[in-house]
């Protein structure tokens, strides 16, 4: 799998997604069988570059490469700015936001918002590419299959992509009016793969490891990108490797496994915040990790009164210590992966 010059150990990729693809996860995502993860979204508002917000989004300390960063913004010229003030901080890629779905961003004509208005989101991809060209940095386009159910013009913007000089296009089969309800479609990524001659990546409701496998059957794309069902369940890109190539499931993680990689990324993830962000922040990551395991709503509750880092790591070693003493691997009946993948 390649994405202009750069090549790639594999073609299944974690999804930017804001508040949760921070340097950690993507560190632990990597760790786990990504061959590649995009940063956050970040503003091309030059004003809000040195941010606490944004300084941590752009923060790649010990992150292995590629680093691709994904920037967001409705001006040609601060888009082209963005991107070379990101290769500045490492970038090998840039990621163009026409994808994010939420509010905050597609009132001020970003994100899915730029695919109402095809000039000026031609008009960014040009400046981009021409930014990102004298340094032999490759841009990406990631964007939703349209706006609404009446306009799904994912198509005809992806080649126009293309022609501008865009290495990769990645598609999510949901339009900007659905947000993340209702179910993805994947027709419009198979029209756009079969228009294409750069990779196509599929986006949207790949949650196991059989349906990864039938999206790449009906779409044809060359890579999958995965967000929301890695959230909790780093391991499903290790999962989804493993049933690509052998037709079937693994064995669930081990449940020491899981602790190991948990605690590794509590402490990642106190480094990159400090102590009184990071153990709010963290919450949401262990509750993903426990949902679907015995005693995890009880343990959920109980974990968000804890205020201090420290008590915060040993809660969760304690739960799983529990559930180590009952189970070696993860209980299949309550490990999601495996319950989406029967």
């Amino acid at each position: 799998m390649r994405i202009g010059p750069i090549e790639l150990p594999n073609r299944l990729f974690v999804a930017p997604m804001a508040g949760v693809t921070d340097r950690p996860f993507r560190m632990l995502c990597r760790s786990l069988g990504a061959g590649y993860a995009v940063s956050e979204m970040v503003t091309s508002k030059r004003e809000l570059w040195h941010t606490l917000k944004t300084s941590r989004r752009a923060d790649h300390s010990g992150e292995p490469g590629p680093v691709a960063v994904q920037i967001a913004g409705v001006d040609p010229a601060e888009m082209a700015d963005a991107a070379r003030h990101n290769i500045d901080r490492g970038a090998a890629l840039i990621d163009i936001n026409m994808g994010c779905p939420a509010k905050k961003v597609c009132s001020k004509w970003a994100g899915s918002a730029l695919m109402q208005d095809e000039p000026l989101a031609l008009r960014i991809v040009e400046a981009v590419v021409a930014a990102c060209a004298p340094q032999g940095v490759p841009v990406t386009l990631k964007m939703r299959s349209g706006w609404s159910a009446g306009q799904r013009n994912a198509l005809r913007l992806a080649r126009a992509a293309e022609s501008a000089g865009v290495a990769m296009v990645t598609v999510h089969g949901r339009t900007r009016e659905q947000g993340y309800g209702g179910e993805a479609e994947y027709d419009t990524v198979a029209a756009v793969k079969a228009a294409l001659k750069v990779p196509v990546v599929a986006n949207g409701d790949i949650d196991s490891p059989a349906k990864a496998a039938a999206v790449l059957e009906h779409t044809g794309a060359d890579a999958l990108m995965i967000g929301r069902a890695a959230m909790g369940r780093p391991w499903i890109f290790r999962d989804i490797a493993h049933y690509l190539a052998h037709g079937r499931l693994p064995p669930p993680p081990a449940v020491r496994d899981v602790q190991r990689w948990l605690t590794d990324h509590l402490h990642q993830h106190y480094a990159l915040y400090g102590e009184f962000t990071g153990v709010r922040s963290a919450r949401k990551h262990i509750g993903w990790a426990v949902r679907s395991l015995p005693g995890g709503e009880a343990f959920r509750g109980a974990m968000n009164a804890i205020d201090d880092c420290r008590a915060q790591v040993q809660a969760v070693s304690d739960f799983f210590d529990r559930l180590a003493d009952r189970h070696a691997t993860l209980p299949a009946s309550n490990d999601a992966l495996s319950r989406l993948a029967a």
